[in-house]
């Protein structure tokens, strides 16, 4: 199938990018290299990725399709499930070595576990490479030798830590020729793009996958974000967040990469804040990933096992539970900020920060809506859906998970709205129209105290 002889395969998952990727250069140096993305969803335990994360794939990986070319790595693509493709792949071509960057959730690292012992067992050489983090997880402990609960502690131990360099741009190959058709499918094939309705190209308007696109966001914002990030990341009627949480998600960036130009800024700034509270942001999402690998029942269970027993659902039937759950994810709650960030999450893919807190608070508490509901919904609907960052940070909100002032922290959204869009110009913006309030922000929330007082008095009497 292949003129040429032996060859390197760099396995691409989430890390769609060229410069500092260590898979790559490490098979780059080692002989010719040809790139190999698999969508696989039917491996036991994969969550498949929700529609906006979908349509971002499918351009990024057009994107990257060309930069690799322009470097004579073809990029080789799959569907299906990734051990068996890899059997197929060695059955067809001469393989040397196969190189990929970890991943850190459970079951992609039983996957990656099986085929490396597979690829090994066939001669073929297996290496896994650290790339997503700044810090491994298994390398980073408390004074107990236990894993990190508490964000403060975790944000010191990173900021003593050394980080790897950043990578170059390997060198360009000699092209990688196959004679015929290379194995593999065309990237419509994937069926990663909405069809009936195409709701695609609203996305367009805000977004451009792919790598170069994320370094000149991360020069913006360098440039005319980070020194007024402390005052201006709150505030959604403004242009004042980094947007970057797509680009890390999707690997176009590494965190070192980021972190590396902001610790550099902070050191030649007179006025370090802003990077340093920017830095802090990436951390957390370190964190999350930390949280993740050690404890890989958070997708699905309660961290803190007590709220197994949380009466999550207190309106009246399921049918009214099934009607707020629809209102909120329509941007239907008569509240305008959670509508407005709603509908921005619609239109757009992404939501600012300080509203996915306070549109997640009020489906959990005000509206008594379960967090795994709003966890779903989020990983359906944003273009940055992160199993980790997602998982924590819903958990965070609704009190289950590792933070110490859980379930009585109830976002207003009234209150949220007249400090952080004091003229209302972000909710005029997406929600300009005005529904009923589902709720009285009062009683709902003397409900979710109730049900929380509930679950403390079960934890003491045993």
């Amino acid at each position: 199938m292949r003129k040429n002889s032996a060859l390197n395969l760099v396995w691409f998952r989430d890390d769609l990018r060229l410069a500092d990727n260590p898979a790559l250069v490490a098979a780059m140096e080692a002989g010719p290299s040809v790139a190999l993305y698999i969508l696989d969803e039917q491996s036991t335990g994969i969550r498949p990725l929700g529609g906006a994360a979908r349509w971002w794939l499918h351009h990024a990986l057009a994107d990257l399709s060309e930069e690799l070319a322009s470097h004579g790595v073809p990029l080789l693509l799959f569907r299906g499930e990734a051990p068996e493709i890899f059997q197929k792949l060695s059955d067809e071509l001469d393989i040397s070595q196969v190189h990929w960057n970890r991943r850190y959730a459970l079951a992609e690292r039983e996957i990656d576990a099986q085929i490396k012992s597979a690829l090994q067992n066939q001669g073929i050489e297996a290496h896994s490479h650290a790339a997503s983090l700044l810090v491994e997880p298994w390398q980073l402990s408390n004074g107990q030798n236990q894993p990190y609960k508490v964000f403060a502690a975790f944000h010191r131990q990173i900021l003593a830590a050394t980080f790897r360099p950043v990578l170059e741009v390997p060198e360009t190959q000699a092209q990688v020729e196959f004679e015929g058709e290379p194995p593999g499918v065309k990237l419509d094939q994937l069926d990663l793009l909405p069809q009936k309705p195409d709701w695609g190209e609203k996305l367009h308007a805000w977004w451009t996958p792919g790598e170069s696109s994320a370094q000149q966001r991360l020069e913006d914002v360098l440039a005319n974000i980070a020194e007024n990030y402390t005052q201006e990341r709150d505030r959604p009627d403004r242009e004042g967040t980094s947007r970057l949480s797509p680009a890390l998600r999707w690997g176009h960036l590494s965190p070192v990469q980021v972190v590396t130009a902001l610790t550099k800024q902070i050191g030649q700034h007179a006025d370090p804040e802003g990077a340093a509270a920017l830095r802090r942001q990436v951390i957390w999402r370190e964190f999350c990933w930390h949280l993740l690998y050690h404890f890989p029942q958070m997708p699905t269970q309660n961290f803190r096992p007590e709220f197994d027993s949380m009466d999550w659902t207190r309106a009246q039937d399921d049918e009214l539970a099934a009607e707020f759950l629809s209102a909120w994810q329509s941007g239907e709650t008569g509240y305008g900020l959670v509508d407005a960030g709603m509908l921005e999450l619609w239109d757009t893919g992404w939501m600012h920060n300080r509203v996915r807190m306070v549109t997640a608070s009020f489906l959990v508490k005000n509206l008594g809506v379960h967090w795994k509901d709003g966890e779903q919904w989020f990983w359906d609907t944003l273009v940055d859906a992160d199993l980790a960052s997602n998982t924590v940070n819903w958990q965070w909100v609704a009190g289950s998970g590792t933070d110490a002032a859980p379930f009585f922290r109830i976002f207003n959204p009234e209150l949220q709205a007249k400090k952080f869009d004091p003229q209302g110009s972000y909710v005029a913006r997406f929600a300009p129209l005005s529904a009923q309030p589902l709720v009285d922000l009062k009683e709902s929330r003397a409900a979710a105290l109730a049900a929380y007082a509930q679950i403390k008095d079960e934890k003491r009497q045993g």
